[in-house]
């Protein structure tokens, strides 16, 4: 299977124009009603996340994709995602930041709500209108193994580039 990744997260953190910085395509983002399928990228609508009701769909989804994009736009203190949320799927997590330009943006509150989602894995700070970690995202999708996006998140030495292990850590990271 070639790697591909789903985003998920709520209506407005950024999906679409997440994808478009990611495929290069410099066009407005439009409300997505239905899941869309790119090259390389599944985008799927807020709502899917946004009501337990649709998580069905999320999980059928995931069985066609290889890496999932938990999305938490850093101007909305909301967290919609449960919880250890990615450890219902068998697929490499990556936490996304989105929106780390805005001056509304609080990083921190963004990166402890995404670290209650994915407590092993890599998480990237983004900005798709000025392009902060679109290269580091479409690196770590074509890694097909934790340890090996581990290295590369050490080895890239990037403050817009994190890597949690709080599955065998007490203290934050």
């Amino acid at each position: 299977m070639k790697n591909r990744a789903m985003l998920i997260g709520s209506i407005g953190a950024g999906k679409s124009t997440l994808t478009n910085a990611l495929l290069g395509k410099a066009v407005p983002a439009v409300k997505t009603q239905s899941l869309i399928y790119y090259d390389w990228i599944v985008d799927t609508p807020g709502e899917y996340t946004e009501n337990p009701f649709f998580y069905k769909n999320i999980m059928a989804t995931a069985l066609e994709v290889t890496h999932v994009f938990y999305l938490q736009d850093a101007t909305n203190g909301k967290m919609i995602f449960p919880p250890g949320f990615s450890t219902a799927f068998t697929k490499l997590p990556i936490g996304v930041i989105t929106k780390s330009d805005h001056p509304d943006a609080n990083l921190e509150r963004s990166i402890n709500m995404i670290r209650s989602v994915i407590s092993y894995g890599p998480i990237v700070i983004t900005s798709a209108t000025n392009g902060t970690g679109i290269e580091h995202l479409k690196k770590l999708v074509e890694i097909s193994d934790m340890e090996s996006m581990k290295s590369y998140v050490v080895d890239a030495q990037d403050e817009c580039l994190l890597f949690t292990d709080q599955l065998y850590s007490s203290r934050n990271l």
